[in-house]
C-alpha cells in the first residue's frame, strides 16, 4: 500500500512537471518576440506571430522528447547539483536549435519566419523557467534545512577541506535526518582560508582548532583526512582532544578509492589513533602457504587472540580450521562470523579443555591437525594470584597435555602464545606462562614436532584490556582507576600481534622463543585521560582519575627478555628471537611431573614449587 503512494506521487510529480514545461514553451517563444520589439506586444509584426504560433505543437513535442532523454522527469531535484545543471543547459541548448530548424525548413520561401533575436532570447527564457520550476525543489529544501538547523545546536567543525571535507559538507547539507550542522572548517594550505564550500567558511588552520571551538560553539569535530598518515592523525587528535569536542574521523584513503566517504563511513576516534606510530604491516599472502590446504587447530579460538587467528587463518584457505575452546558464547560468535564470511571453508568448532586429556586425545585421533596454535590459557593476573592452583592447571598442565598430543600425532608445527610477563614474573600467571616456553623447548629437543613460542605484551582491546575497563567507567561518570602513575606497558593492536604471530610460525624452524618489537611504551594514565578526552569530558573535572595501587603479582613496566637471553634478528624487523636458555631437561621433567602431581592437591604452597622449577620468578611479598 505504501509503495503505491509512492508509485503515485512520483507519476503526479512527473504529470506536473510535463504539464509546466509544456506551458514553459508556450511562455519563454511568446517573451522571446516581445523582447526583441522593447516587451512591447502591439509592435510584435503579425506574421511573425503566427508563424511562432504554428511552431508550437512541434516544439513541445521536441521539448518533452529531449527533455526525456536528458532525464529532466526522472532526477530527483530536491537533490540537485552540478550534474543535473548540466542535463538542463544541454536539453535547453539543443532545443533551441531544434526548434530553430523546424522554424526555418518549415518556411523557406519567407527568409525569416520569425526575428534571429528569436531563437536566442527562447533559449535564454525556456532555460530561466525551466531553472525556476527544478531548482524551486532544492531552494525549498534549504529553507526547510535552515528552520531545522535553527531548532538544533549539534555544531559541526570539519577539519579537512579536501575532497573528503566537501562530500562530507554535502551530505549533511543534503540530509533531512541528520541534526547537524556544519559551522566551520579547518585546513592548513593558508590560500584555502577565508573561502567557502557550499556556503560554508575555512575559518583558519590547526593552530586555531581550539579557538574556533569555543567561539563557533563546537560540539562535534569531524576528521576528514583519511591520507593523513598516523603522526599526522595523532598532531591532529592532539589539538583536537583539548577541545572537550566529541570527536569522529575517516578511517582511511579506501574510503575515497572506494566512494564511501560519507556520514555512515565515520567511526568514534579512540586511543588507537594517539599511538602516533605507523602500524605492523605483515603481507600475509606472501608466507600463508604453510597453513593452505592444511589442517590447522587454534586452541582457545573464542578468546581475543584466539578468535583474530582463527579470521587471518580462515581467509587462507585451510583444508580444515579446528577451533577449540572451553567458552561457548564467545566460541558461537566467532563460529558464526566465520561461517558468514566464508561459506566454503570447513569449519570444525569443538567444546572442550585443554586440562581434559582424554577429549583432546579424541579430537586428535579424529581431524589430525598439522598445525596447533595454542592460545588457550588463563590470563588475568590479579585473578590467577587469587587462584594459583588454576593458573597452574590450565596454563602447564593445559600445554604440557596438547604439546604431548602434538607429538605422539606428530603435529608438524605447534606454535604457543606467551606473554611478557613471563620474563622475570612477579606474579603466577607470567610464571606459570615461563614453565610453559621451558616444556615448548625442552619438547622441541625430543620430538619431530616444531615447538616454538611467541612472547608479546599488551594488546589494545583484548578481553581483561583496561580500555574496555576505561570506557565503561568513563560511560558511568567515572572515577577511571589507574593502578600507579608512573606505570607503563607494551600496546598492540589484536590484529597487529595475530598477524607477526603468523608470520613467526612461518619462520619457525623449532625451539624458537619469537618476541615481537612491541614499539614504545605507553603509560597508562596517559591512555585513561586520551580516553577521557576523547569521550568529550576533562580530565581532574568532569571525570576523575584515582590511583589504586598496584594490584597483586603487578610490575611497574614488563620486560620482553630476559638476562640470560641474547637477541636474534629475523627478516621482520618486528620479530626477534630470544636465544634459549641452558637448563637440564631431565630434571625439568622431573620437577613437572611432581609439580602435576601435587598441584590437583589443592596446596597452599604452590607459589614455593614453582619457585624451584623457575628461579626468576619473585612474588611480591602481601
Amino acid at each position: 500500500m505504501k509503495q503505491l503512494f509512492i508509485d503515485r506521487k512520483l507519476w503526479a510529480r512527473r504529470v506536473f512537471l510535463v504539464c509546466y514545461d509544456i506551458c514553459a514553451v508556450f511562455i519563454a517563444a511568446l517573451l522571446a518576440l516581445i523582447a526583441r520589439f522593447d516587451f512591447s506586444f502591439d509592435e510584435v509584426p503579425e506574421h511573425f506571430l503566427e508563424n511562432m504560433w504554428k511552431s508550437m505543437p512541434a516544439a513541445v513535442v521536441t521539448t518533452l522528447l529531449i527533455f526525456g532523454i536528458f532525464r529532466l522527469y526522472s532526477s530527483l531535484w530536491s537533490y540537485a547539483g552540478g550534474m543535473e545543471m548540466m542535463y538542463l543547459v544541454s536539453a535547453c541548448i539543443i532545443e533551441t536549435i531544434v526548434n530553430m530548424m523546424l522554424l526555418l525548413l518549415s518556411h523557406p520561401e519567407t527568409g525569416y519566419p520569425v526575428p534571429r533575436s528569436y531563437y536566442a532570447f527562447f533559449g535564454i527564457f525556456l532555460f530561466g523557467l525551466i531553472f525556476f520550476c527544478r531548482y524551486s525543489y532544492r531552494a525549498m529544501r534549504a529553507v526547510r534545512n535552515m528552520l531545522r538547523d535553527a531548532e538544533y545546536t549539534r555544531n559541526v567543525l570539519i577539519i579537512g577541506a579536501g575532497e573528503s571535507g566537501n562530500t562530507l559538507i554535502k551530505e549533511i547539507k543534503n540530509s533531512r535526518y541528520l541534526k547537524k550542522r556544519v559551522i566551520g572548517v579547518i585546513d592548513d594550505n593558508r590560500s584555502k582560508v577565508g573561502g567557502y564550500i557550499h556556503g560554508v567558511k575555512i575559518v583558519g588552520n590547526r593552530d586555531d582548532i581550539i579557538e574556533k571551538c569555543q567561539e563557533l560553539h563546537v560540539h562535534e569535530i569531524i576528521v576528514a583526512m583519511p591520507s593523513a598518515s598516523p603522526k599526522q592523525m595523532k598532531q591532529i587528535l592532539d589539538i583536537c582532544k583539548e577541545t572537550g569536542c566529541e570527536l569522529k574521523r575517516l578511517p582511511g584513503i579506501y574510503q575515497l578509492v572506494n566512494g564511501d566517504v560519507s556520514i555512515s563511513s565515520l567511526k568514534e576516534v579512540d586511543v588507537n589513533d594517539l599511538l602516533g606510530r605507523e602500524p605492523v604491516e605483515v603481507d600475509l599472502d606472501s608466507i600463508m602457504d604453510y597453513v593452505s590446504g592444511k589442517t590447522v587447530m587454534v586452541t582457545g579460538g573464542g578468546g581475543s587472540i584466539g578468535s583474530e587467528l582463527c579470521r587471518q587463518i580462515a581467509g587462507h584457505n585451510p583444508k580444515l580450521l579446528v577451533i577449540v575452546d572451553i567458552y561457548e558464547n564467545s566460541t558461537y560468535d566467532i563460529q558464526n562470523e566465520l561461517r558468514a564470511k566464508y561459506p566454503e571453508l570447513k569449519l570444525n568448532v569443538l567444546i572442550a579443555s585443554v586440562r581434559n586429556t582424554n577429549r583432546m586425545n579424541a579430537i586428535f585421533e579424529s581431524c589430525r591437525p598439522d598445525i596447533i596454535y595454542h592460545a588457550a590459557a588463563h590470563k588475568h593476573v590479579p585473578l590467577m594470584e587469587d587462584s594459583p592452583n588454576e593458573a597452574i592447571k590450565n596454563n602447564v598442565l593445559g600445554t604440557w597435555k596438547m604439546v604431548q598430543a602434538a607429538d605422539f600425532y606428530q603435529v608438524k608445527r605447534f606454535v604457543m602464545i606467551s606473554t611478557d610477563k613471563a620474563v622475570n614474573p612477579t606474579n603466577i600467571m607470567g610464571a606459570s606462562k615461563r614453565i610453559c616456553e621451558m616444556i615448548i623447548q625442552t619438547y622441541n629437543k625430543r620430538s619431530n614436532t616444531e615447538y616454538v613460542a611467541v612472547r608479546f605484551g599488551n594488546v589494545l582491546g583484548s578481553n581483561g584490556s583496561v580500555i574496555p575497563l576505561f570506557k565503561k567507567q568513563i560511560e558511568r561518570g567515572g572515577p577511571v582507576t589507574v593502578t600507579h602513575p608512573d606505570i607503563i606497558r607494551y600496546f598492540m593492536t589484536i590484529p597487529e600481534a595475530v598477524s607477526l604471530v603468523l608470520q613467526a610460525g612461518a619462520y619457525a624452524k623449532g625451539g624458537e622463543i619469537f618476541i615481537l618489537d612491541m614499539g614504545e611504551p605507553v603509560k597508562i594514565v596517559d591512555l585513561a585521560k586520551n580516553l577521557i578526552l576523547l569521550s568529550g569530558h576533562k580530565p581532574g573535572e568532569d571525570i576523575q582519575i584515582e590511583f589504586t595501587g598496584l594490584r597483586p603479582g603487578e610490575k611497574l613496566y614488563e620486560e620482553m627478555l630476559m638476562d640470560e637471553e641474547g637477541l636474534l634478528d629475523t627478516a621482520n624487523r618486528r620479530i626477534h628471537i630470544g636465544k634459549p636458555i641452558e637448563m637440564d631437561d631431565d630434571w625439568f621433567l622431573d620437577q613437572l611431573e611432581k609439580l602435576s602431581k601435587y598441584v590437583v592437591t589443592e596446596p597452599d604452597d604452590i607459589r614455593t614449587w614453582v619457585q624451584r622449577i623457575v628461579p626468576t620468578y619473585h612474588p611480591k611479598e602481601d
